[in-house]
């Protein structure tokens, strides 16, 4: 048996035609729902990206204990449990998160890797004379200058490192497609932004467009223009139309060695991604509305035979690690929270009554499929908030010494096999007011685009104790239910 993960990031489920976007130039992702089961209530677990692919190697959540940072020592890790099993996993990537101080444990996990360079201002290509930048508004001002410096040796297709990690990834199944047991990771940045590819994918979303250069929106409010806004919305799906044009050649191989005999395939993404629905741009600085929480996911299983047809059962990324365990015949670890989606598949048998998502020191979230329940800090200084880790790093650098001189000994929980870890005081997001949003609960057979927060005590109430339950079932730290205003000894639903 084989298996093949195309994962994309910041890819939007509702600017997709498999689900229902018309405007958006994407057949290959028509063709792929086409050879798939595809998926209508896949949730997000823990953002935003390290987080996210935490989950996708341990099967559990990560956004309740701590942080972005890297796998820890006690972590169970899906594509190292393959590799120790006697099948060849393989990870392809332009994702430059990996190579950072907070995600440097995760590549070493397969067999053997390869890397694209020059996403969103990887310290890639190095110039001491600053670059001429055309006039242009947003960007995030850190990574700026690098990747104007970069782009200037991307101007050529074959020269983007999503080209480069598909090719990459179409070399190893050329080489590879007649031997078992193997299991290959591509994972491209796109369409994250910044949302730069090139002219041919922009012809396909044709307007008058005059105003300054706009690819890459500030994390913020949308104070800029409704053309300004229908631009970057059209560069956006200019690299979709990218994403879906490398998605087309792996299908064709699928096609073309008859893989679909013998090998999973699974097509999805960390998270989505806001192009000024709700007046916000990105992520992460407002509550998780379905743009961002909602997810795409496509799933052929050859063991079924499923496809062409949609599933309505709540999944989230948490899933796919003991899928890909179990389909390979491998025990699934006890620590792994998420379920095998072998039965969901075949049968459409649901695995959960509500699924758990957020980030960590932001709202908690809970959904049933009909109703999502935000509950935001009970307190404007939103905390306490701890980080539990053994690998004390950020995105790209490590914890200050300020802040390991709050650390102490905490634990151990109920994963971490014994191993107690460092209970460290946690800032979450200073410049963010999480408190301001407010509690919220909205419901999606009425109000699907989350428009008309609900007032309902009754269905509140349910929808905390489901809460609670699943994070209990987390473990989660006391001082998470302090800091949203919860009793741990409220009664869960069961």
């Amino acid at each position: 048996m084989k298996a093949i993960m195309i994962m994309f990031d910041s890819l939007n489920r509702h600017m997709l035609p498999p689900y229902g976007c018309e405007w958006i130039h994407a057949p290959n992702f028509k063709r792929l729902a086409e050879h798939t089961v595809t998926f209508d209530n896949c949730y997000i677990g823990s953002m935003p990206c390290m987080p996210a692919r935490r989950e996708l190697h341990t099967g559990r959540y990560n956004f309740l204990h701590r942080s972005w940072g890297p796998l820890e020592p006690f972590d169970d890790s899906m594509p190292e449990i393959l590799k120790q099993n006697g099948v060849y996993t393989h990870l392809v990537s332009d994702h430059g998160h990996y190579w950072e101080d907070g995600g440097g444990t995760y590549h070493t996990r397969y067999s053997s890797w390869e890397i694209s360079r020059g996403q969103e201002g990887d310290p890639w290509k190095g110039e001491v004379k600053d670059p001429n930048i055309e006039n242009a508004i947003g960007g995030q001002k850190r990574l700026w200058r690098q990747d104007w410096i970069n782009r200037q040796y991307m101007q050529r297709e074959e020269d983007q490192p999503q080209a480069k990690t598909f090719n990459l990834a179409m070399e190893f199944i050329q080489k590879n497609h007649t031997e078992d047991n193997w299991f290959l990771q591509i994972e491209t940045f796109d369409p994250h932004e910044p949302f730069f590819t090139q002219q041919k994918y922009k012809d396909l979303y044709p307007h008058d467009y005059r105003g300054p250069h706009f690819d890459w929106p500030d994390y913020k409010r949308v104070t800029e223009t409704p053309d300004q806004v229908e631009h970057v919305r059209f560069e956006y799906a200019a690299l979709v139309s990218m994403c879906d044009h490398y998605l087309g050649k792996v299908l064709d191989l699928m096609d073309q060695y008859d893989m679909w005999k013998d090998t999973m395939l699974i097509v999805n993404t960390d998270h989505g991604y806001l192009l000024a629905e709700h007046e916000w741009w990105a992520k992460c600085i407002q509550p998780f509305y379905n743009e961002v929480a909602h997810q795409p996911l496509f799933i052929w299983d050859p063991r079924s035979a499923k496809r062409g047809v949609r599933n309505s059962c709540i999944v989230q990324t948490i899933d796919l690690a003991p899928t890909l365990v179990q389909f390979f015949g491998l025990d699934i670890p006890t620590d792994m929270q998420g379920k095998p989606l072998k039965d969901v598949i075949a049968f459409n048998r649901p695995i959960r009554e509500a699924a758990l998502f957020g980030l960590h020191g932001a709202h908690v979230n809970v959904t049933d499929g009909r109703y999502v329940y935000m509950r935001g800090p009970a307190r404007p200084e939103n905390g306490p908030v701890y980080d539990y880790t053994l690998m004390p790093t950020h995105m790209r650098k490590r914890f200050s010494v300020e802040e390991m001189l709050t650390a102490e000994f905490a634990g151990p929980f109920s994963f971490t096999k014994g191993c107690r870890v460092l209970k460290i005081k946690s800032f979450p997001w200073e410049d963010r007011n999480y408190h301001q949003f407010g509690t919220l609960l909205f419901d999606l057979e009425q109000d699907p685009q989350q428009e008309q927060p609900l007032h309902d005590p009754v269905v509140e109430e349910r929808m905390i104790r489901l809460m609670v339950r699943l994070m209990k079932e987390n473990d989660a730290p006391a001082e998470q239910y302090e800091r949203l205003g919860l009793s741990l000894e409220t009664p869960s639903l069961h």
